[in-house]
């Protein structure tokens, strides 16, 4: 490694020029790269629900859907705008009684099936069912929901998914580089404070700054990020990848006293960061890649981009930015300022004299911790993520109060299923409790209708050549106990009838959410728990110490996770998926500098005491400058952000760090001093001091 640091170090005004090349492709490939904004697309391809929005869109060339509320006005101006509705480019259909009946049919003579399905006549308004050629969250389908609103009034409300992922990617596109102003200034400032020069912070922010930047660019050959990774990936990179560099700097001021030159210096700096930072490194990048595991595969691509991003992180941290440091040294010197950090000797002495009392506030905090850990609430409904003003909550909201429709459900079943069984299976349905109406051919052929009334556009809306489709109404909300039972009954019924039938939508494919991610939460919890266990033991040789750290770290999750829950606070449900891995992975680094000095010392033949102490005292400054670090660049997103989902995963990230920092320097000693005998027996070559002797354990 020492002769690659040497190339680094001859070649720094090189290495500066490809980097800043390098950022060319980058930028072009972070400016193509999709971003997906439905979050219900990365549900398994093979569940029922979403083969039945592959069968819609094959069958009806229909995908995304809404729900539109038209107020105050005229039954000619009402068709007039739904003309201009469906020649939106992107708009497959557009479903209202006139497909029906025709406007000249006073609505008051109409049967009542067909005159409430479209109708609220005592706020004199009507709905539209809006169907789109693309998915709920495609590029078309998106533009169209904008071009509908620009072509309405304010007395018209679209609702829906594909209006809510709208809004959602207008809110992330105004927001995402104000996330990384933000935590680009918190953190500068954290390390303006703790480093020893003024402008080295603004050095560490370019060089990290490009490898955020190589990292998004790469994102291209995935073909697509979610919003989510991608409002995510520079804040989280920015914390996680900060410590390497602080790491350098230190290790390059060490060697200034050691080597005549700087070059010397620097080389040697790198080649002992590389070690250190990449072994620091595994247990992040092993927690970003259990979220790879989950089947919800959102978390395949958050965990591929900030493996990737840490990866990146490291190289850029071994030769962006000794090339910056060794080019602006004059820069960097002439800022320099005495060291604001205070003294925590006095601190970490009564730490570890005071072990038991820690220990015993550990049990004490336990407790409740994991009681409310398992008792937080989590909402699976993405219209909560947004503010109640955004037009899609707004048409929600409208549509719940004015026509007690809370979501809606489609059926899919064989278009040879007898007239007779259709209606049978949909008075059935309708017999199901929150179940506000049913749409169909079969439901509008009333008796008291002949068929030739019954235009033949109809019966391309509601039929192919293999499917009917059945559109019901619920007055549940979607992600509620009530729909998901709701969907339940409507499956057994339909089932009967036609075994081979589906019921898609918003409300099932959350249903399939809910129970997915129900899993997936404790399968990517074993899988980082274990990874990072075999990586503290191989670390440290040692049975013991990769249970006591995991724990450590564990304990400040439970806190950090049950906290909501005595807040009263709703957090969303990709949370407890993947911010335990993440804070696991992440802070458990702060547990393994600690303990790596408590080793070497007490291997050294010092007494437990002396050797806690000593890793406290010398460990204490890089854990809070890390954790601290962490903490503002997430902080400053959490309250920024108006999507409840970016803001709450900040707010956990954040108060996650913390929370780590403080259990592994209140916690961690006492935990070393009571089980210093276990992890002496049960941990190769631990017991040997410098001369052989047998460690003092006193």
């Amino acid at each position: 490694m020492i002769k690659i640091s040497e190339k680094i170090v001859k070649n720094k005004i090189l290495i500066l020029i490809i980097s800043l090349l390098l950022l060319i492709p980058s930028v072009i490939g972070f400016v193509t790269t999709r971003i997906n904004y439905d979050i219900l697309s990365y549900l398994p391809k093979d569940l029922d629900t979403m083969k039945g929005q592959d069968i819609l869109m094959d069958e009806f060339g229909k995908g995304g859907f809404g729900m539109y509320i038209v107020k105050g006005m005229e039954d000619k101006d009402i068709s007039n705008l739904k003309t201009k509705i469906e020649s939106v480019k992107g708009v497959e259909s557009v479903i209202w009684y006139d497909d029906i009946m025709d406007t000249s049919v006073p609505k008051d003579i109409l049967p009542d099936n067909i005159y409430k399905e479209f109708n609220n006549k005592e706020n004199n308004e009507t709905l539209m069912a809006i169907f789109f050629k693309g998915s709920m969250g495609s590029d078309e389908t998106m533009k169209a929901v904008e071009e509908i609103r620009s072509i309405s009034d304010k007395q018209c409300f679209l609702s829906g998914m594909s209006s809510v992922i709208t809004d959602i990617k207008q809110v992330v596109n105004q927001e995402t580089v104000i996330y990384v102003i933000i935590a680009a200034i918190l953190t500068s400032i954290i390390l303006a404070v703790s480093m020893d020069s003024f402008m080295i912070p603004v050095f560490f922010l370019l060089s990290i700054g490009m490898s955020i930047l190589y990292n998004l660019g790469s994102n291209f050959f995935l073909g697509d990020v979610s919003f989510i990774t991608k409002a995510l990936t520079a804040v989280l990179q920015l914390a996680v990848t900060m410590d390497y560099s602080i790491f350098l700097y230190h290790s390059y001021q060490e060697e200034l006293q050691n080597y005549d030159t700087k070059n010397e210096a620097m080389a040697n700096a790198i080649t002992n960061t590389f070690t250190s930072i990449v072994g620091s490194s595994v247990t992040t990048i092993a927690g970003f890649l259990a979220l790879c595991f989950m089947t919800f595969t959102l978390g395949l691509n958050l965990g591929i981009v900030m493996a990737k991003g840490v990866v990146i992180g490291i190289i850029s941290c071994v030769t962006i930015l000794p090339s910056l440091i060794l080019t602006f040294e004059k820069t960097i010197n002439k800022t320099k300022h005495r060291n604001f950090m205070p003294n925590f000797d006095r601190l970490c002495s009564f730490i570890v004299k005071n072990y038991k009392i820690f220990a015993l506030l550990f049990v004490v905090i336990l407790i409740p911790s994991i009681y409310g850990y398992k008792n937080t609430k989590v909402y699976y409904n993405l219209a909560d993520t947004l503010p109640a003003t955004t037009e899609s909550i707004v048409a929600n909201n409208a549509l719940v109060k004015d026509f007690d429709i809370g979501t809606t459900h489609m059926i899919l079943t064989d278009k040879n299923l007898s007239r007779k069984d259709t209606y049978n299976m949909i008075n059935e349905i309708k017999n199901i409790k929150g179940i506000k109406d049913v749409l169909s051919l079969d439901s509008i052929v009333d008796p008291s209708i002949p068929d030739e009334m019954i235009p033949g556009n109809v019966k391309d809306l509601l039929e192919s050549d293999k499917y009917k489709l059945i559109i019901i109404n619920s007055s549940y909300k979607t992600a509620s106990n009530e729909v998901n039972n709701q969907i339940t009954s409507i499956n057994n019924i339909t089932n009967k009838y036609d075994k081979n039938s589906l019921v898609i939508g918003e409300a099932a494919c959350t249903k399939d959410l809910i129970d997915i991610t129900d899993r997936d939460f404790k399968v990517v919890s074993y899988i980082s728990i274990i990874a990072i266990l075999i990586i503290i033991a191989c670390v440290f040789k040692s049975i013991s110490l990769p249970v006591i750290l995991v724990s450590i770290i564990e304990f400040a999750i439970f806190i950090n996770m049950g906290l909501p829950f005595y807040t009263n606070t709703t957090i969303p449900f990709i949370a407890s998926v993947v911010i335990g891995t993440i804070q696991l992975g992440a802070t458990v680094d702060y547990a393994i500098l600690m303990t790596t000095r408590y080793k070497r010392e007490r291997t050294n033949g010092l007494s437990k005491k002396e050797s806690v102490t000593i890793a406290l005292k010398t460990s204490i400054n890089s854990i809070i400058v890390s954790a601290l670090g962490f903490f503002l660049s997430t902080l400053g997103v959490s309250v920024y952000s108006k999507v409840d989902m970016i803001s709450s995963l900040c707010t956990l990230l954040s108060r996650g760090a913390i929370i780590s920092m403080f259990t592994v320097i209140f916690m961690l000693p006492s935990a070393l001093m009571i089980f210093d005998k276990l992890i002496i027996k049960t941990s190769y070559k631990f017991n040997i001091g410098n001369k052989g002797e047998v460690l003092n354990e006193k």
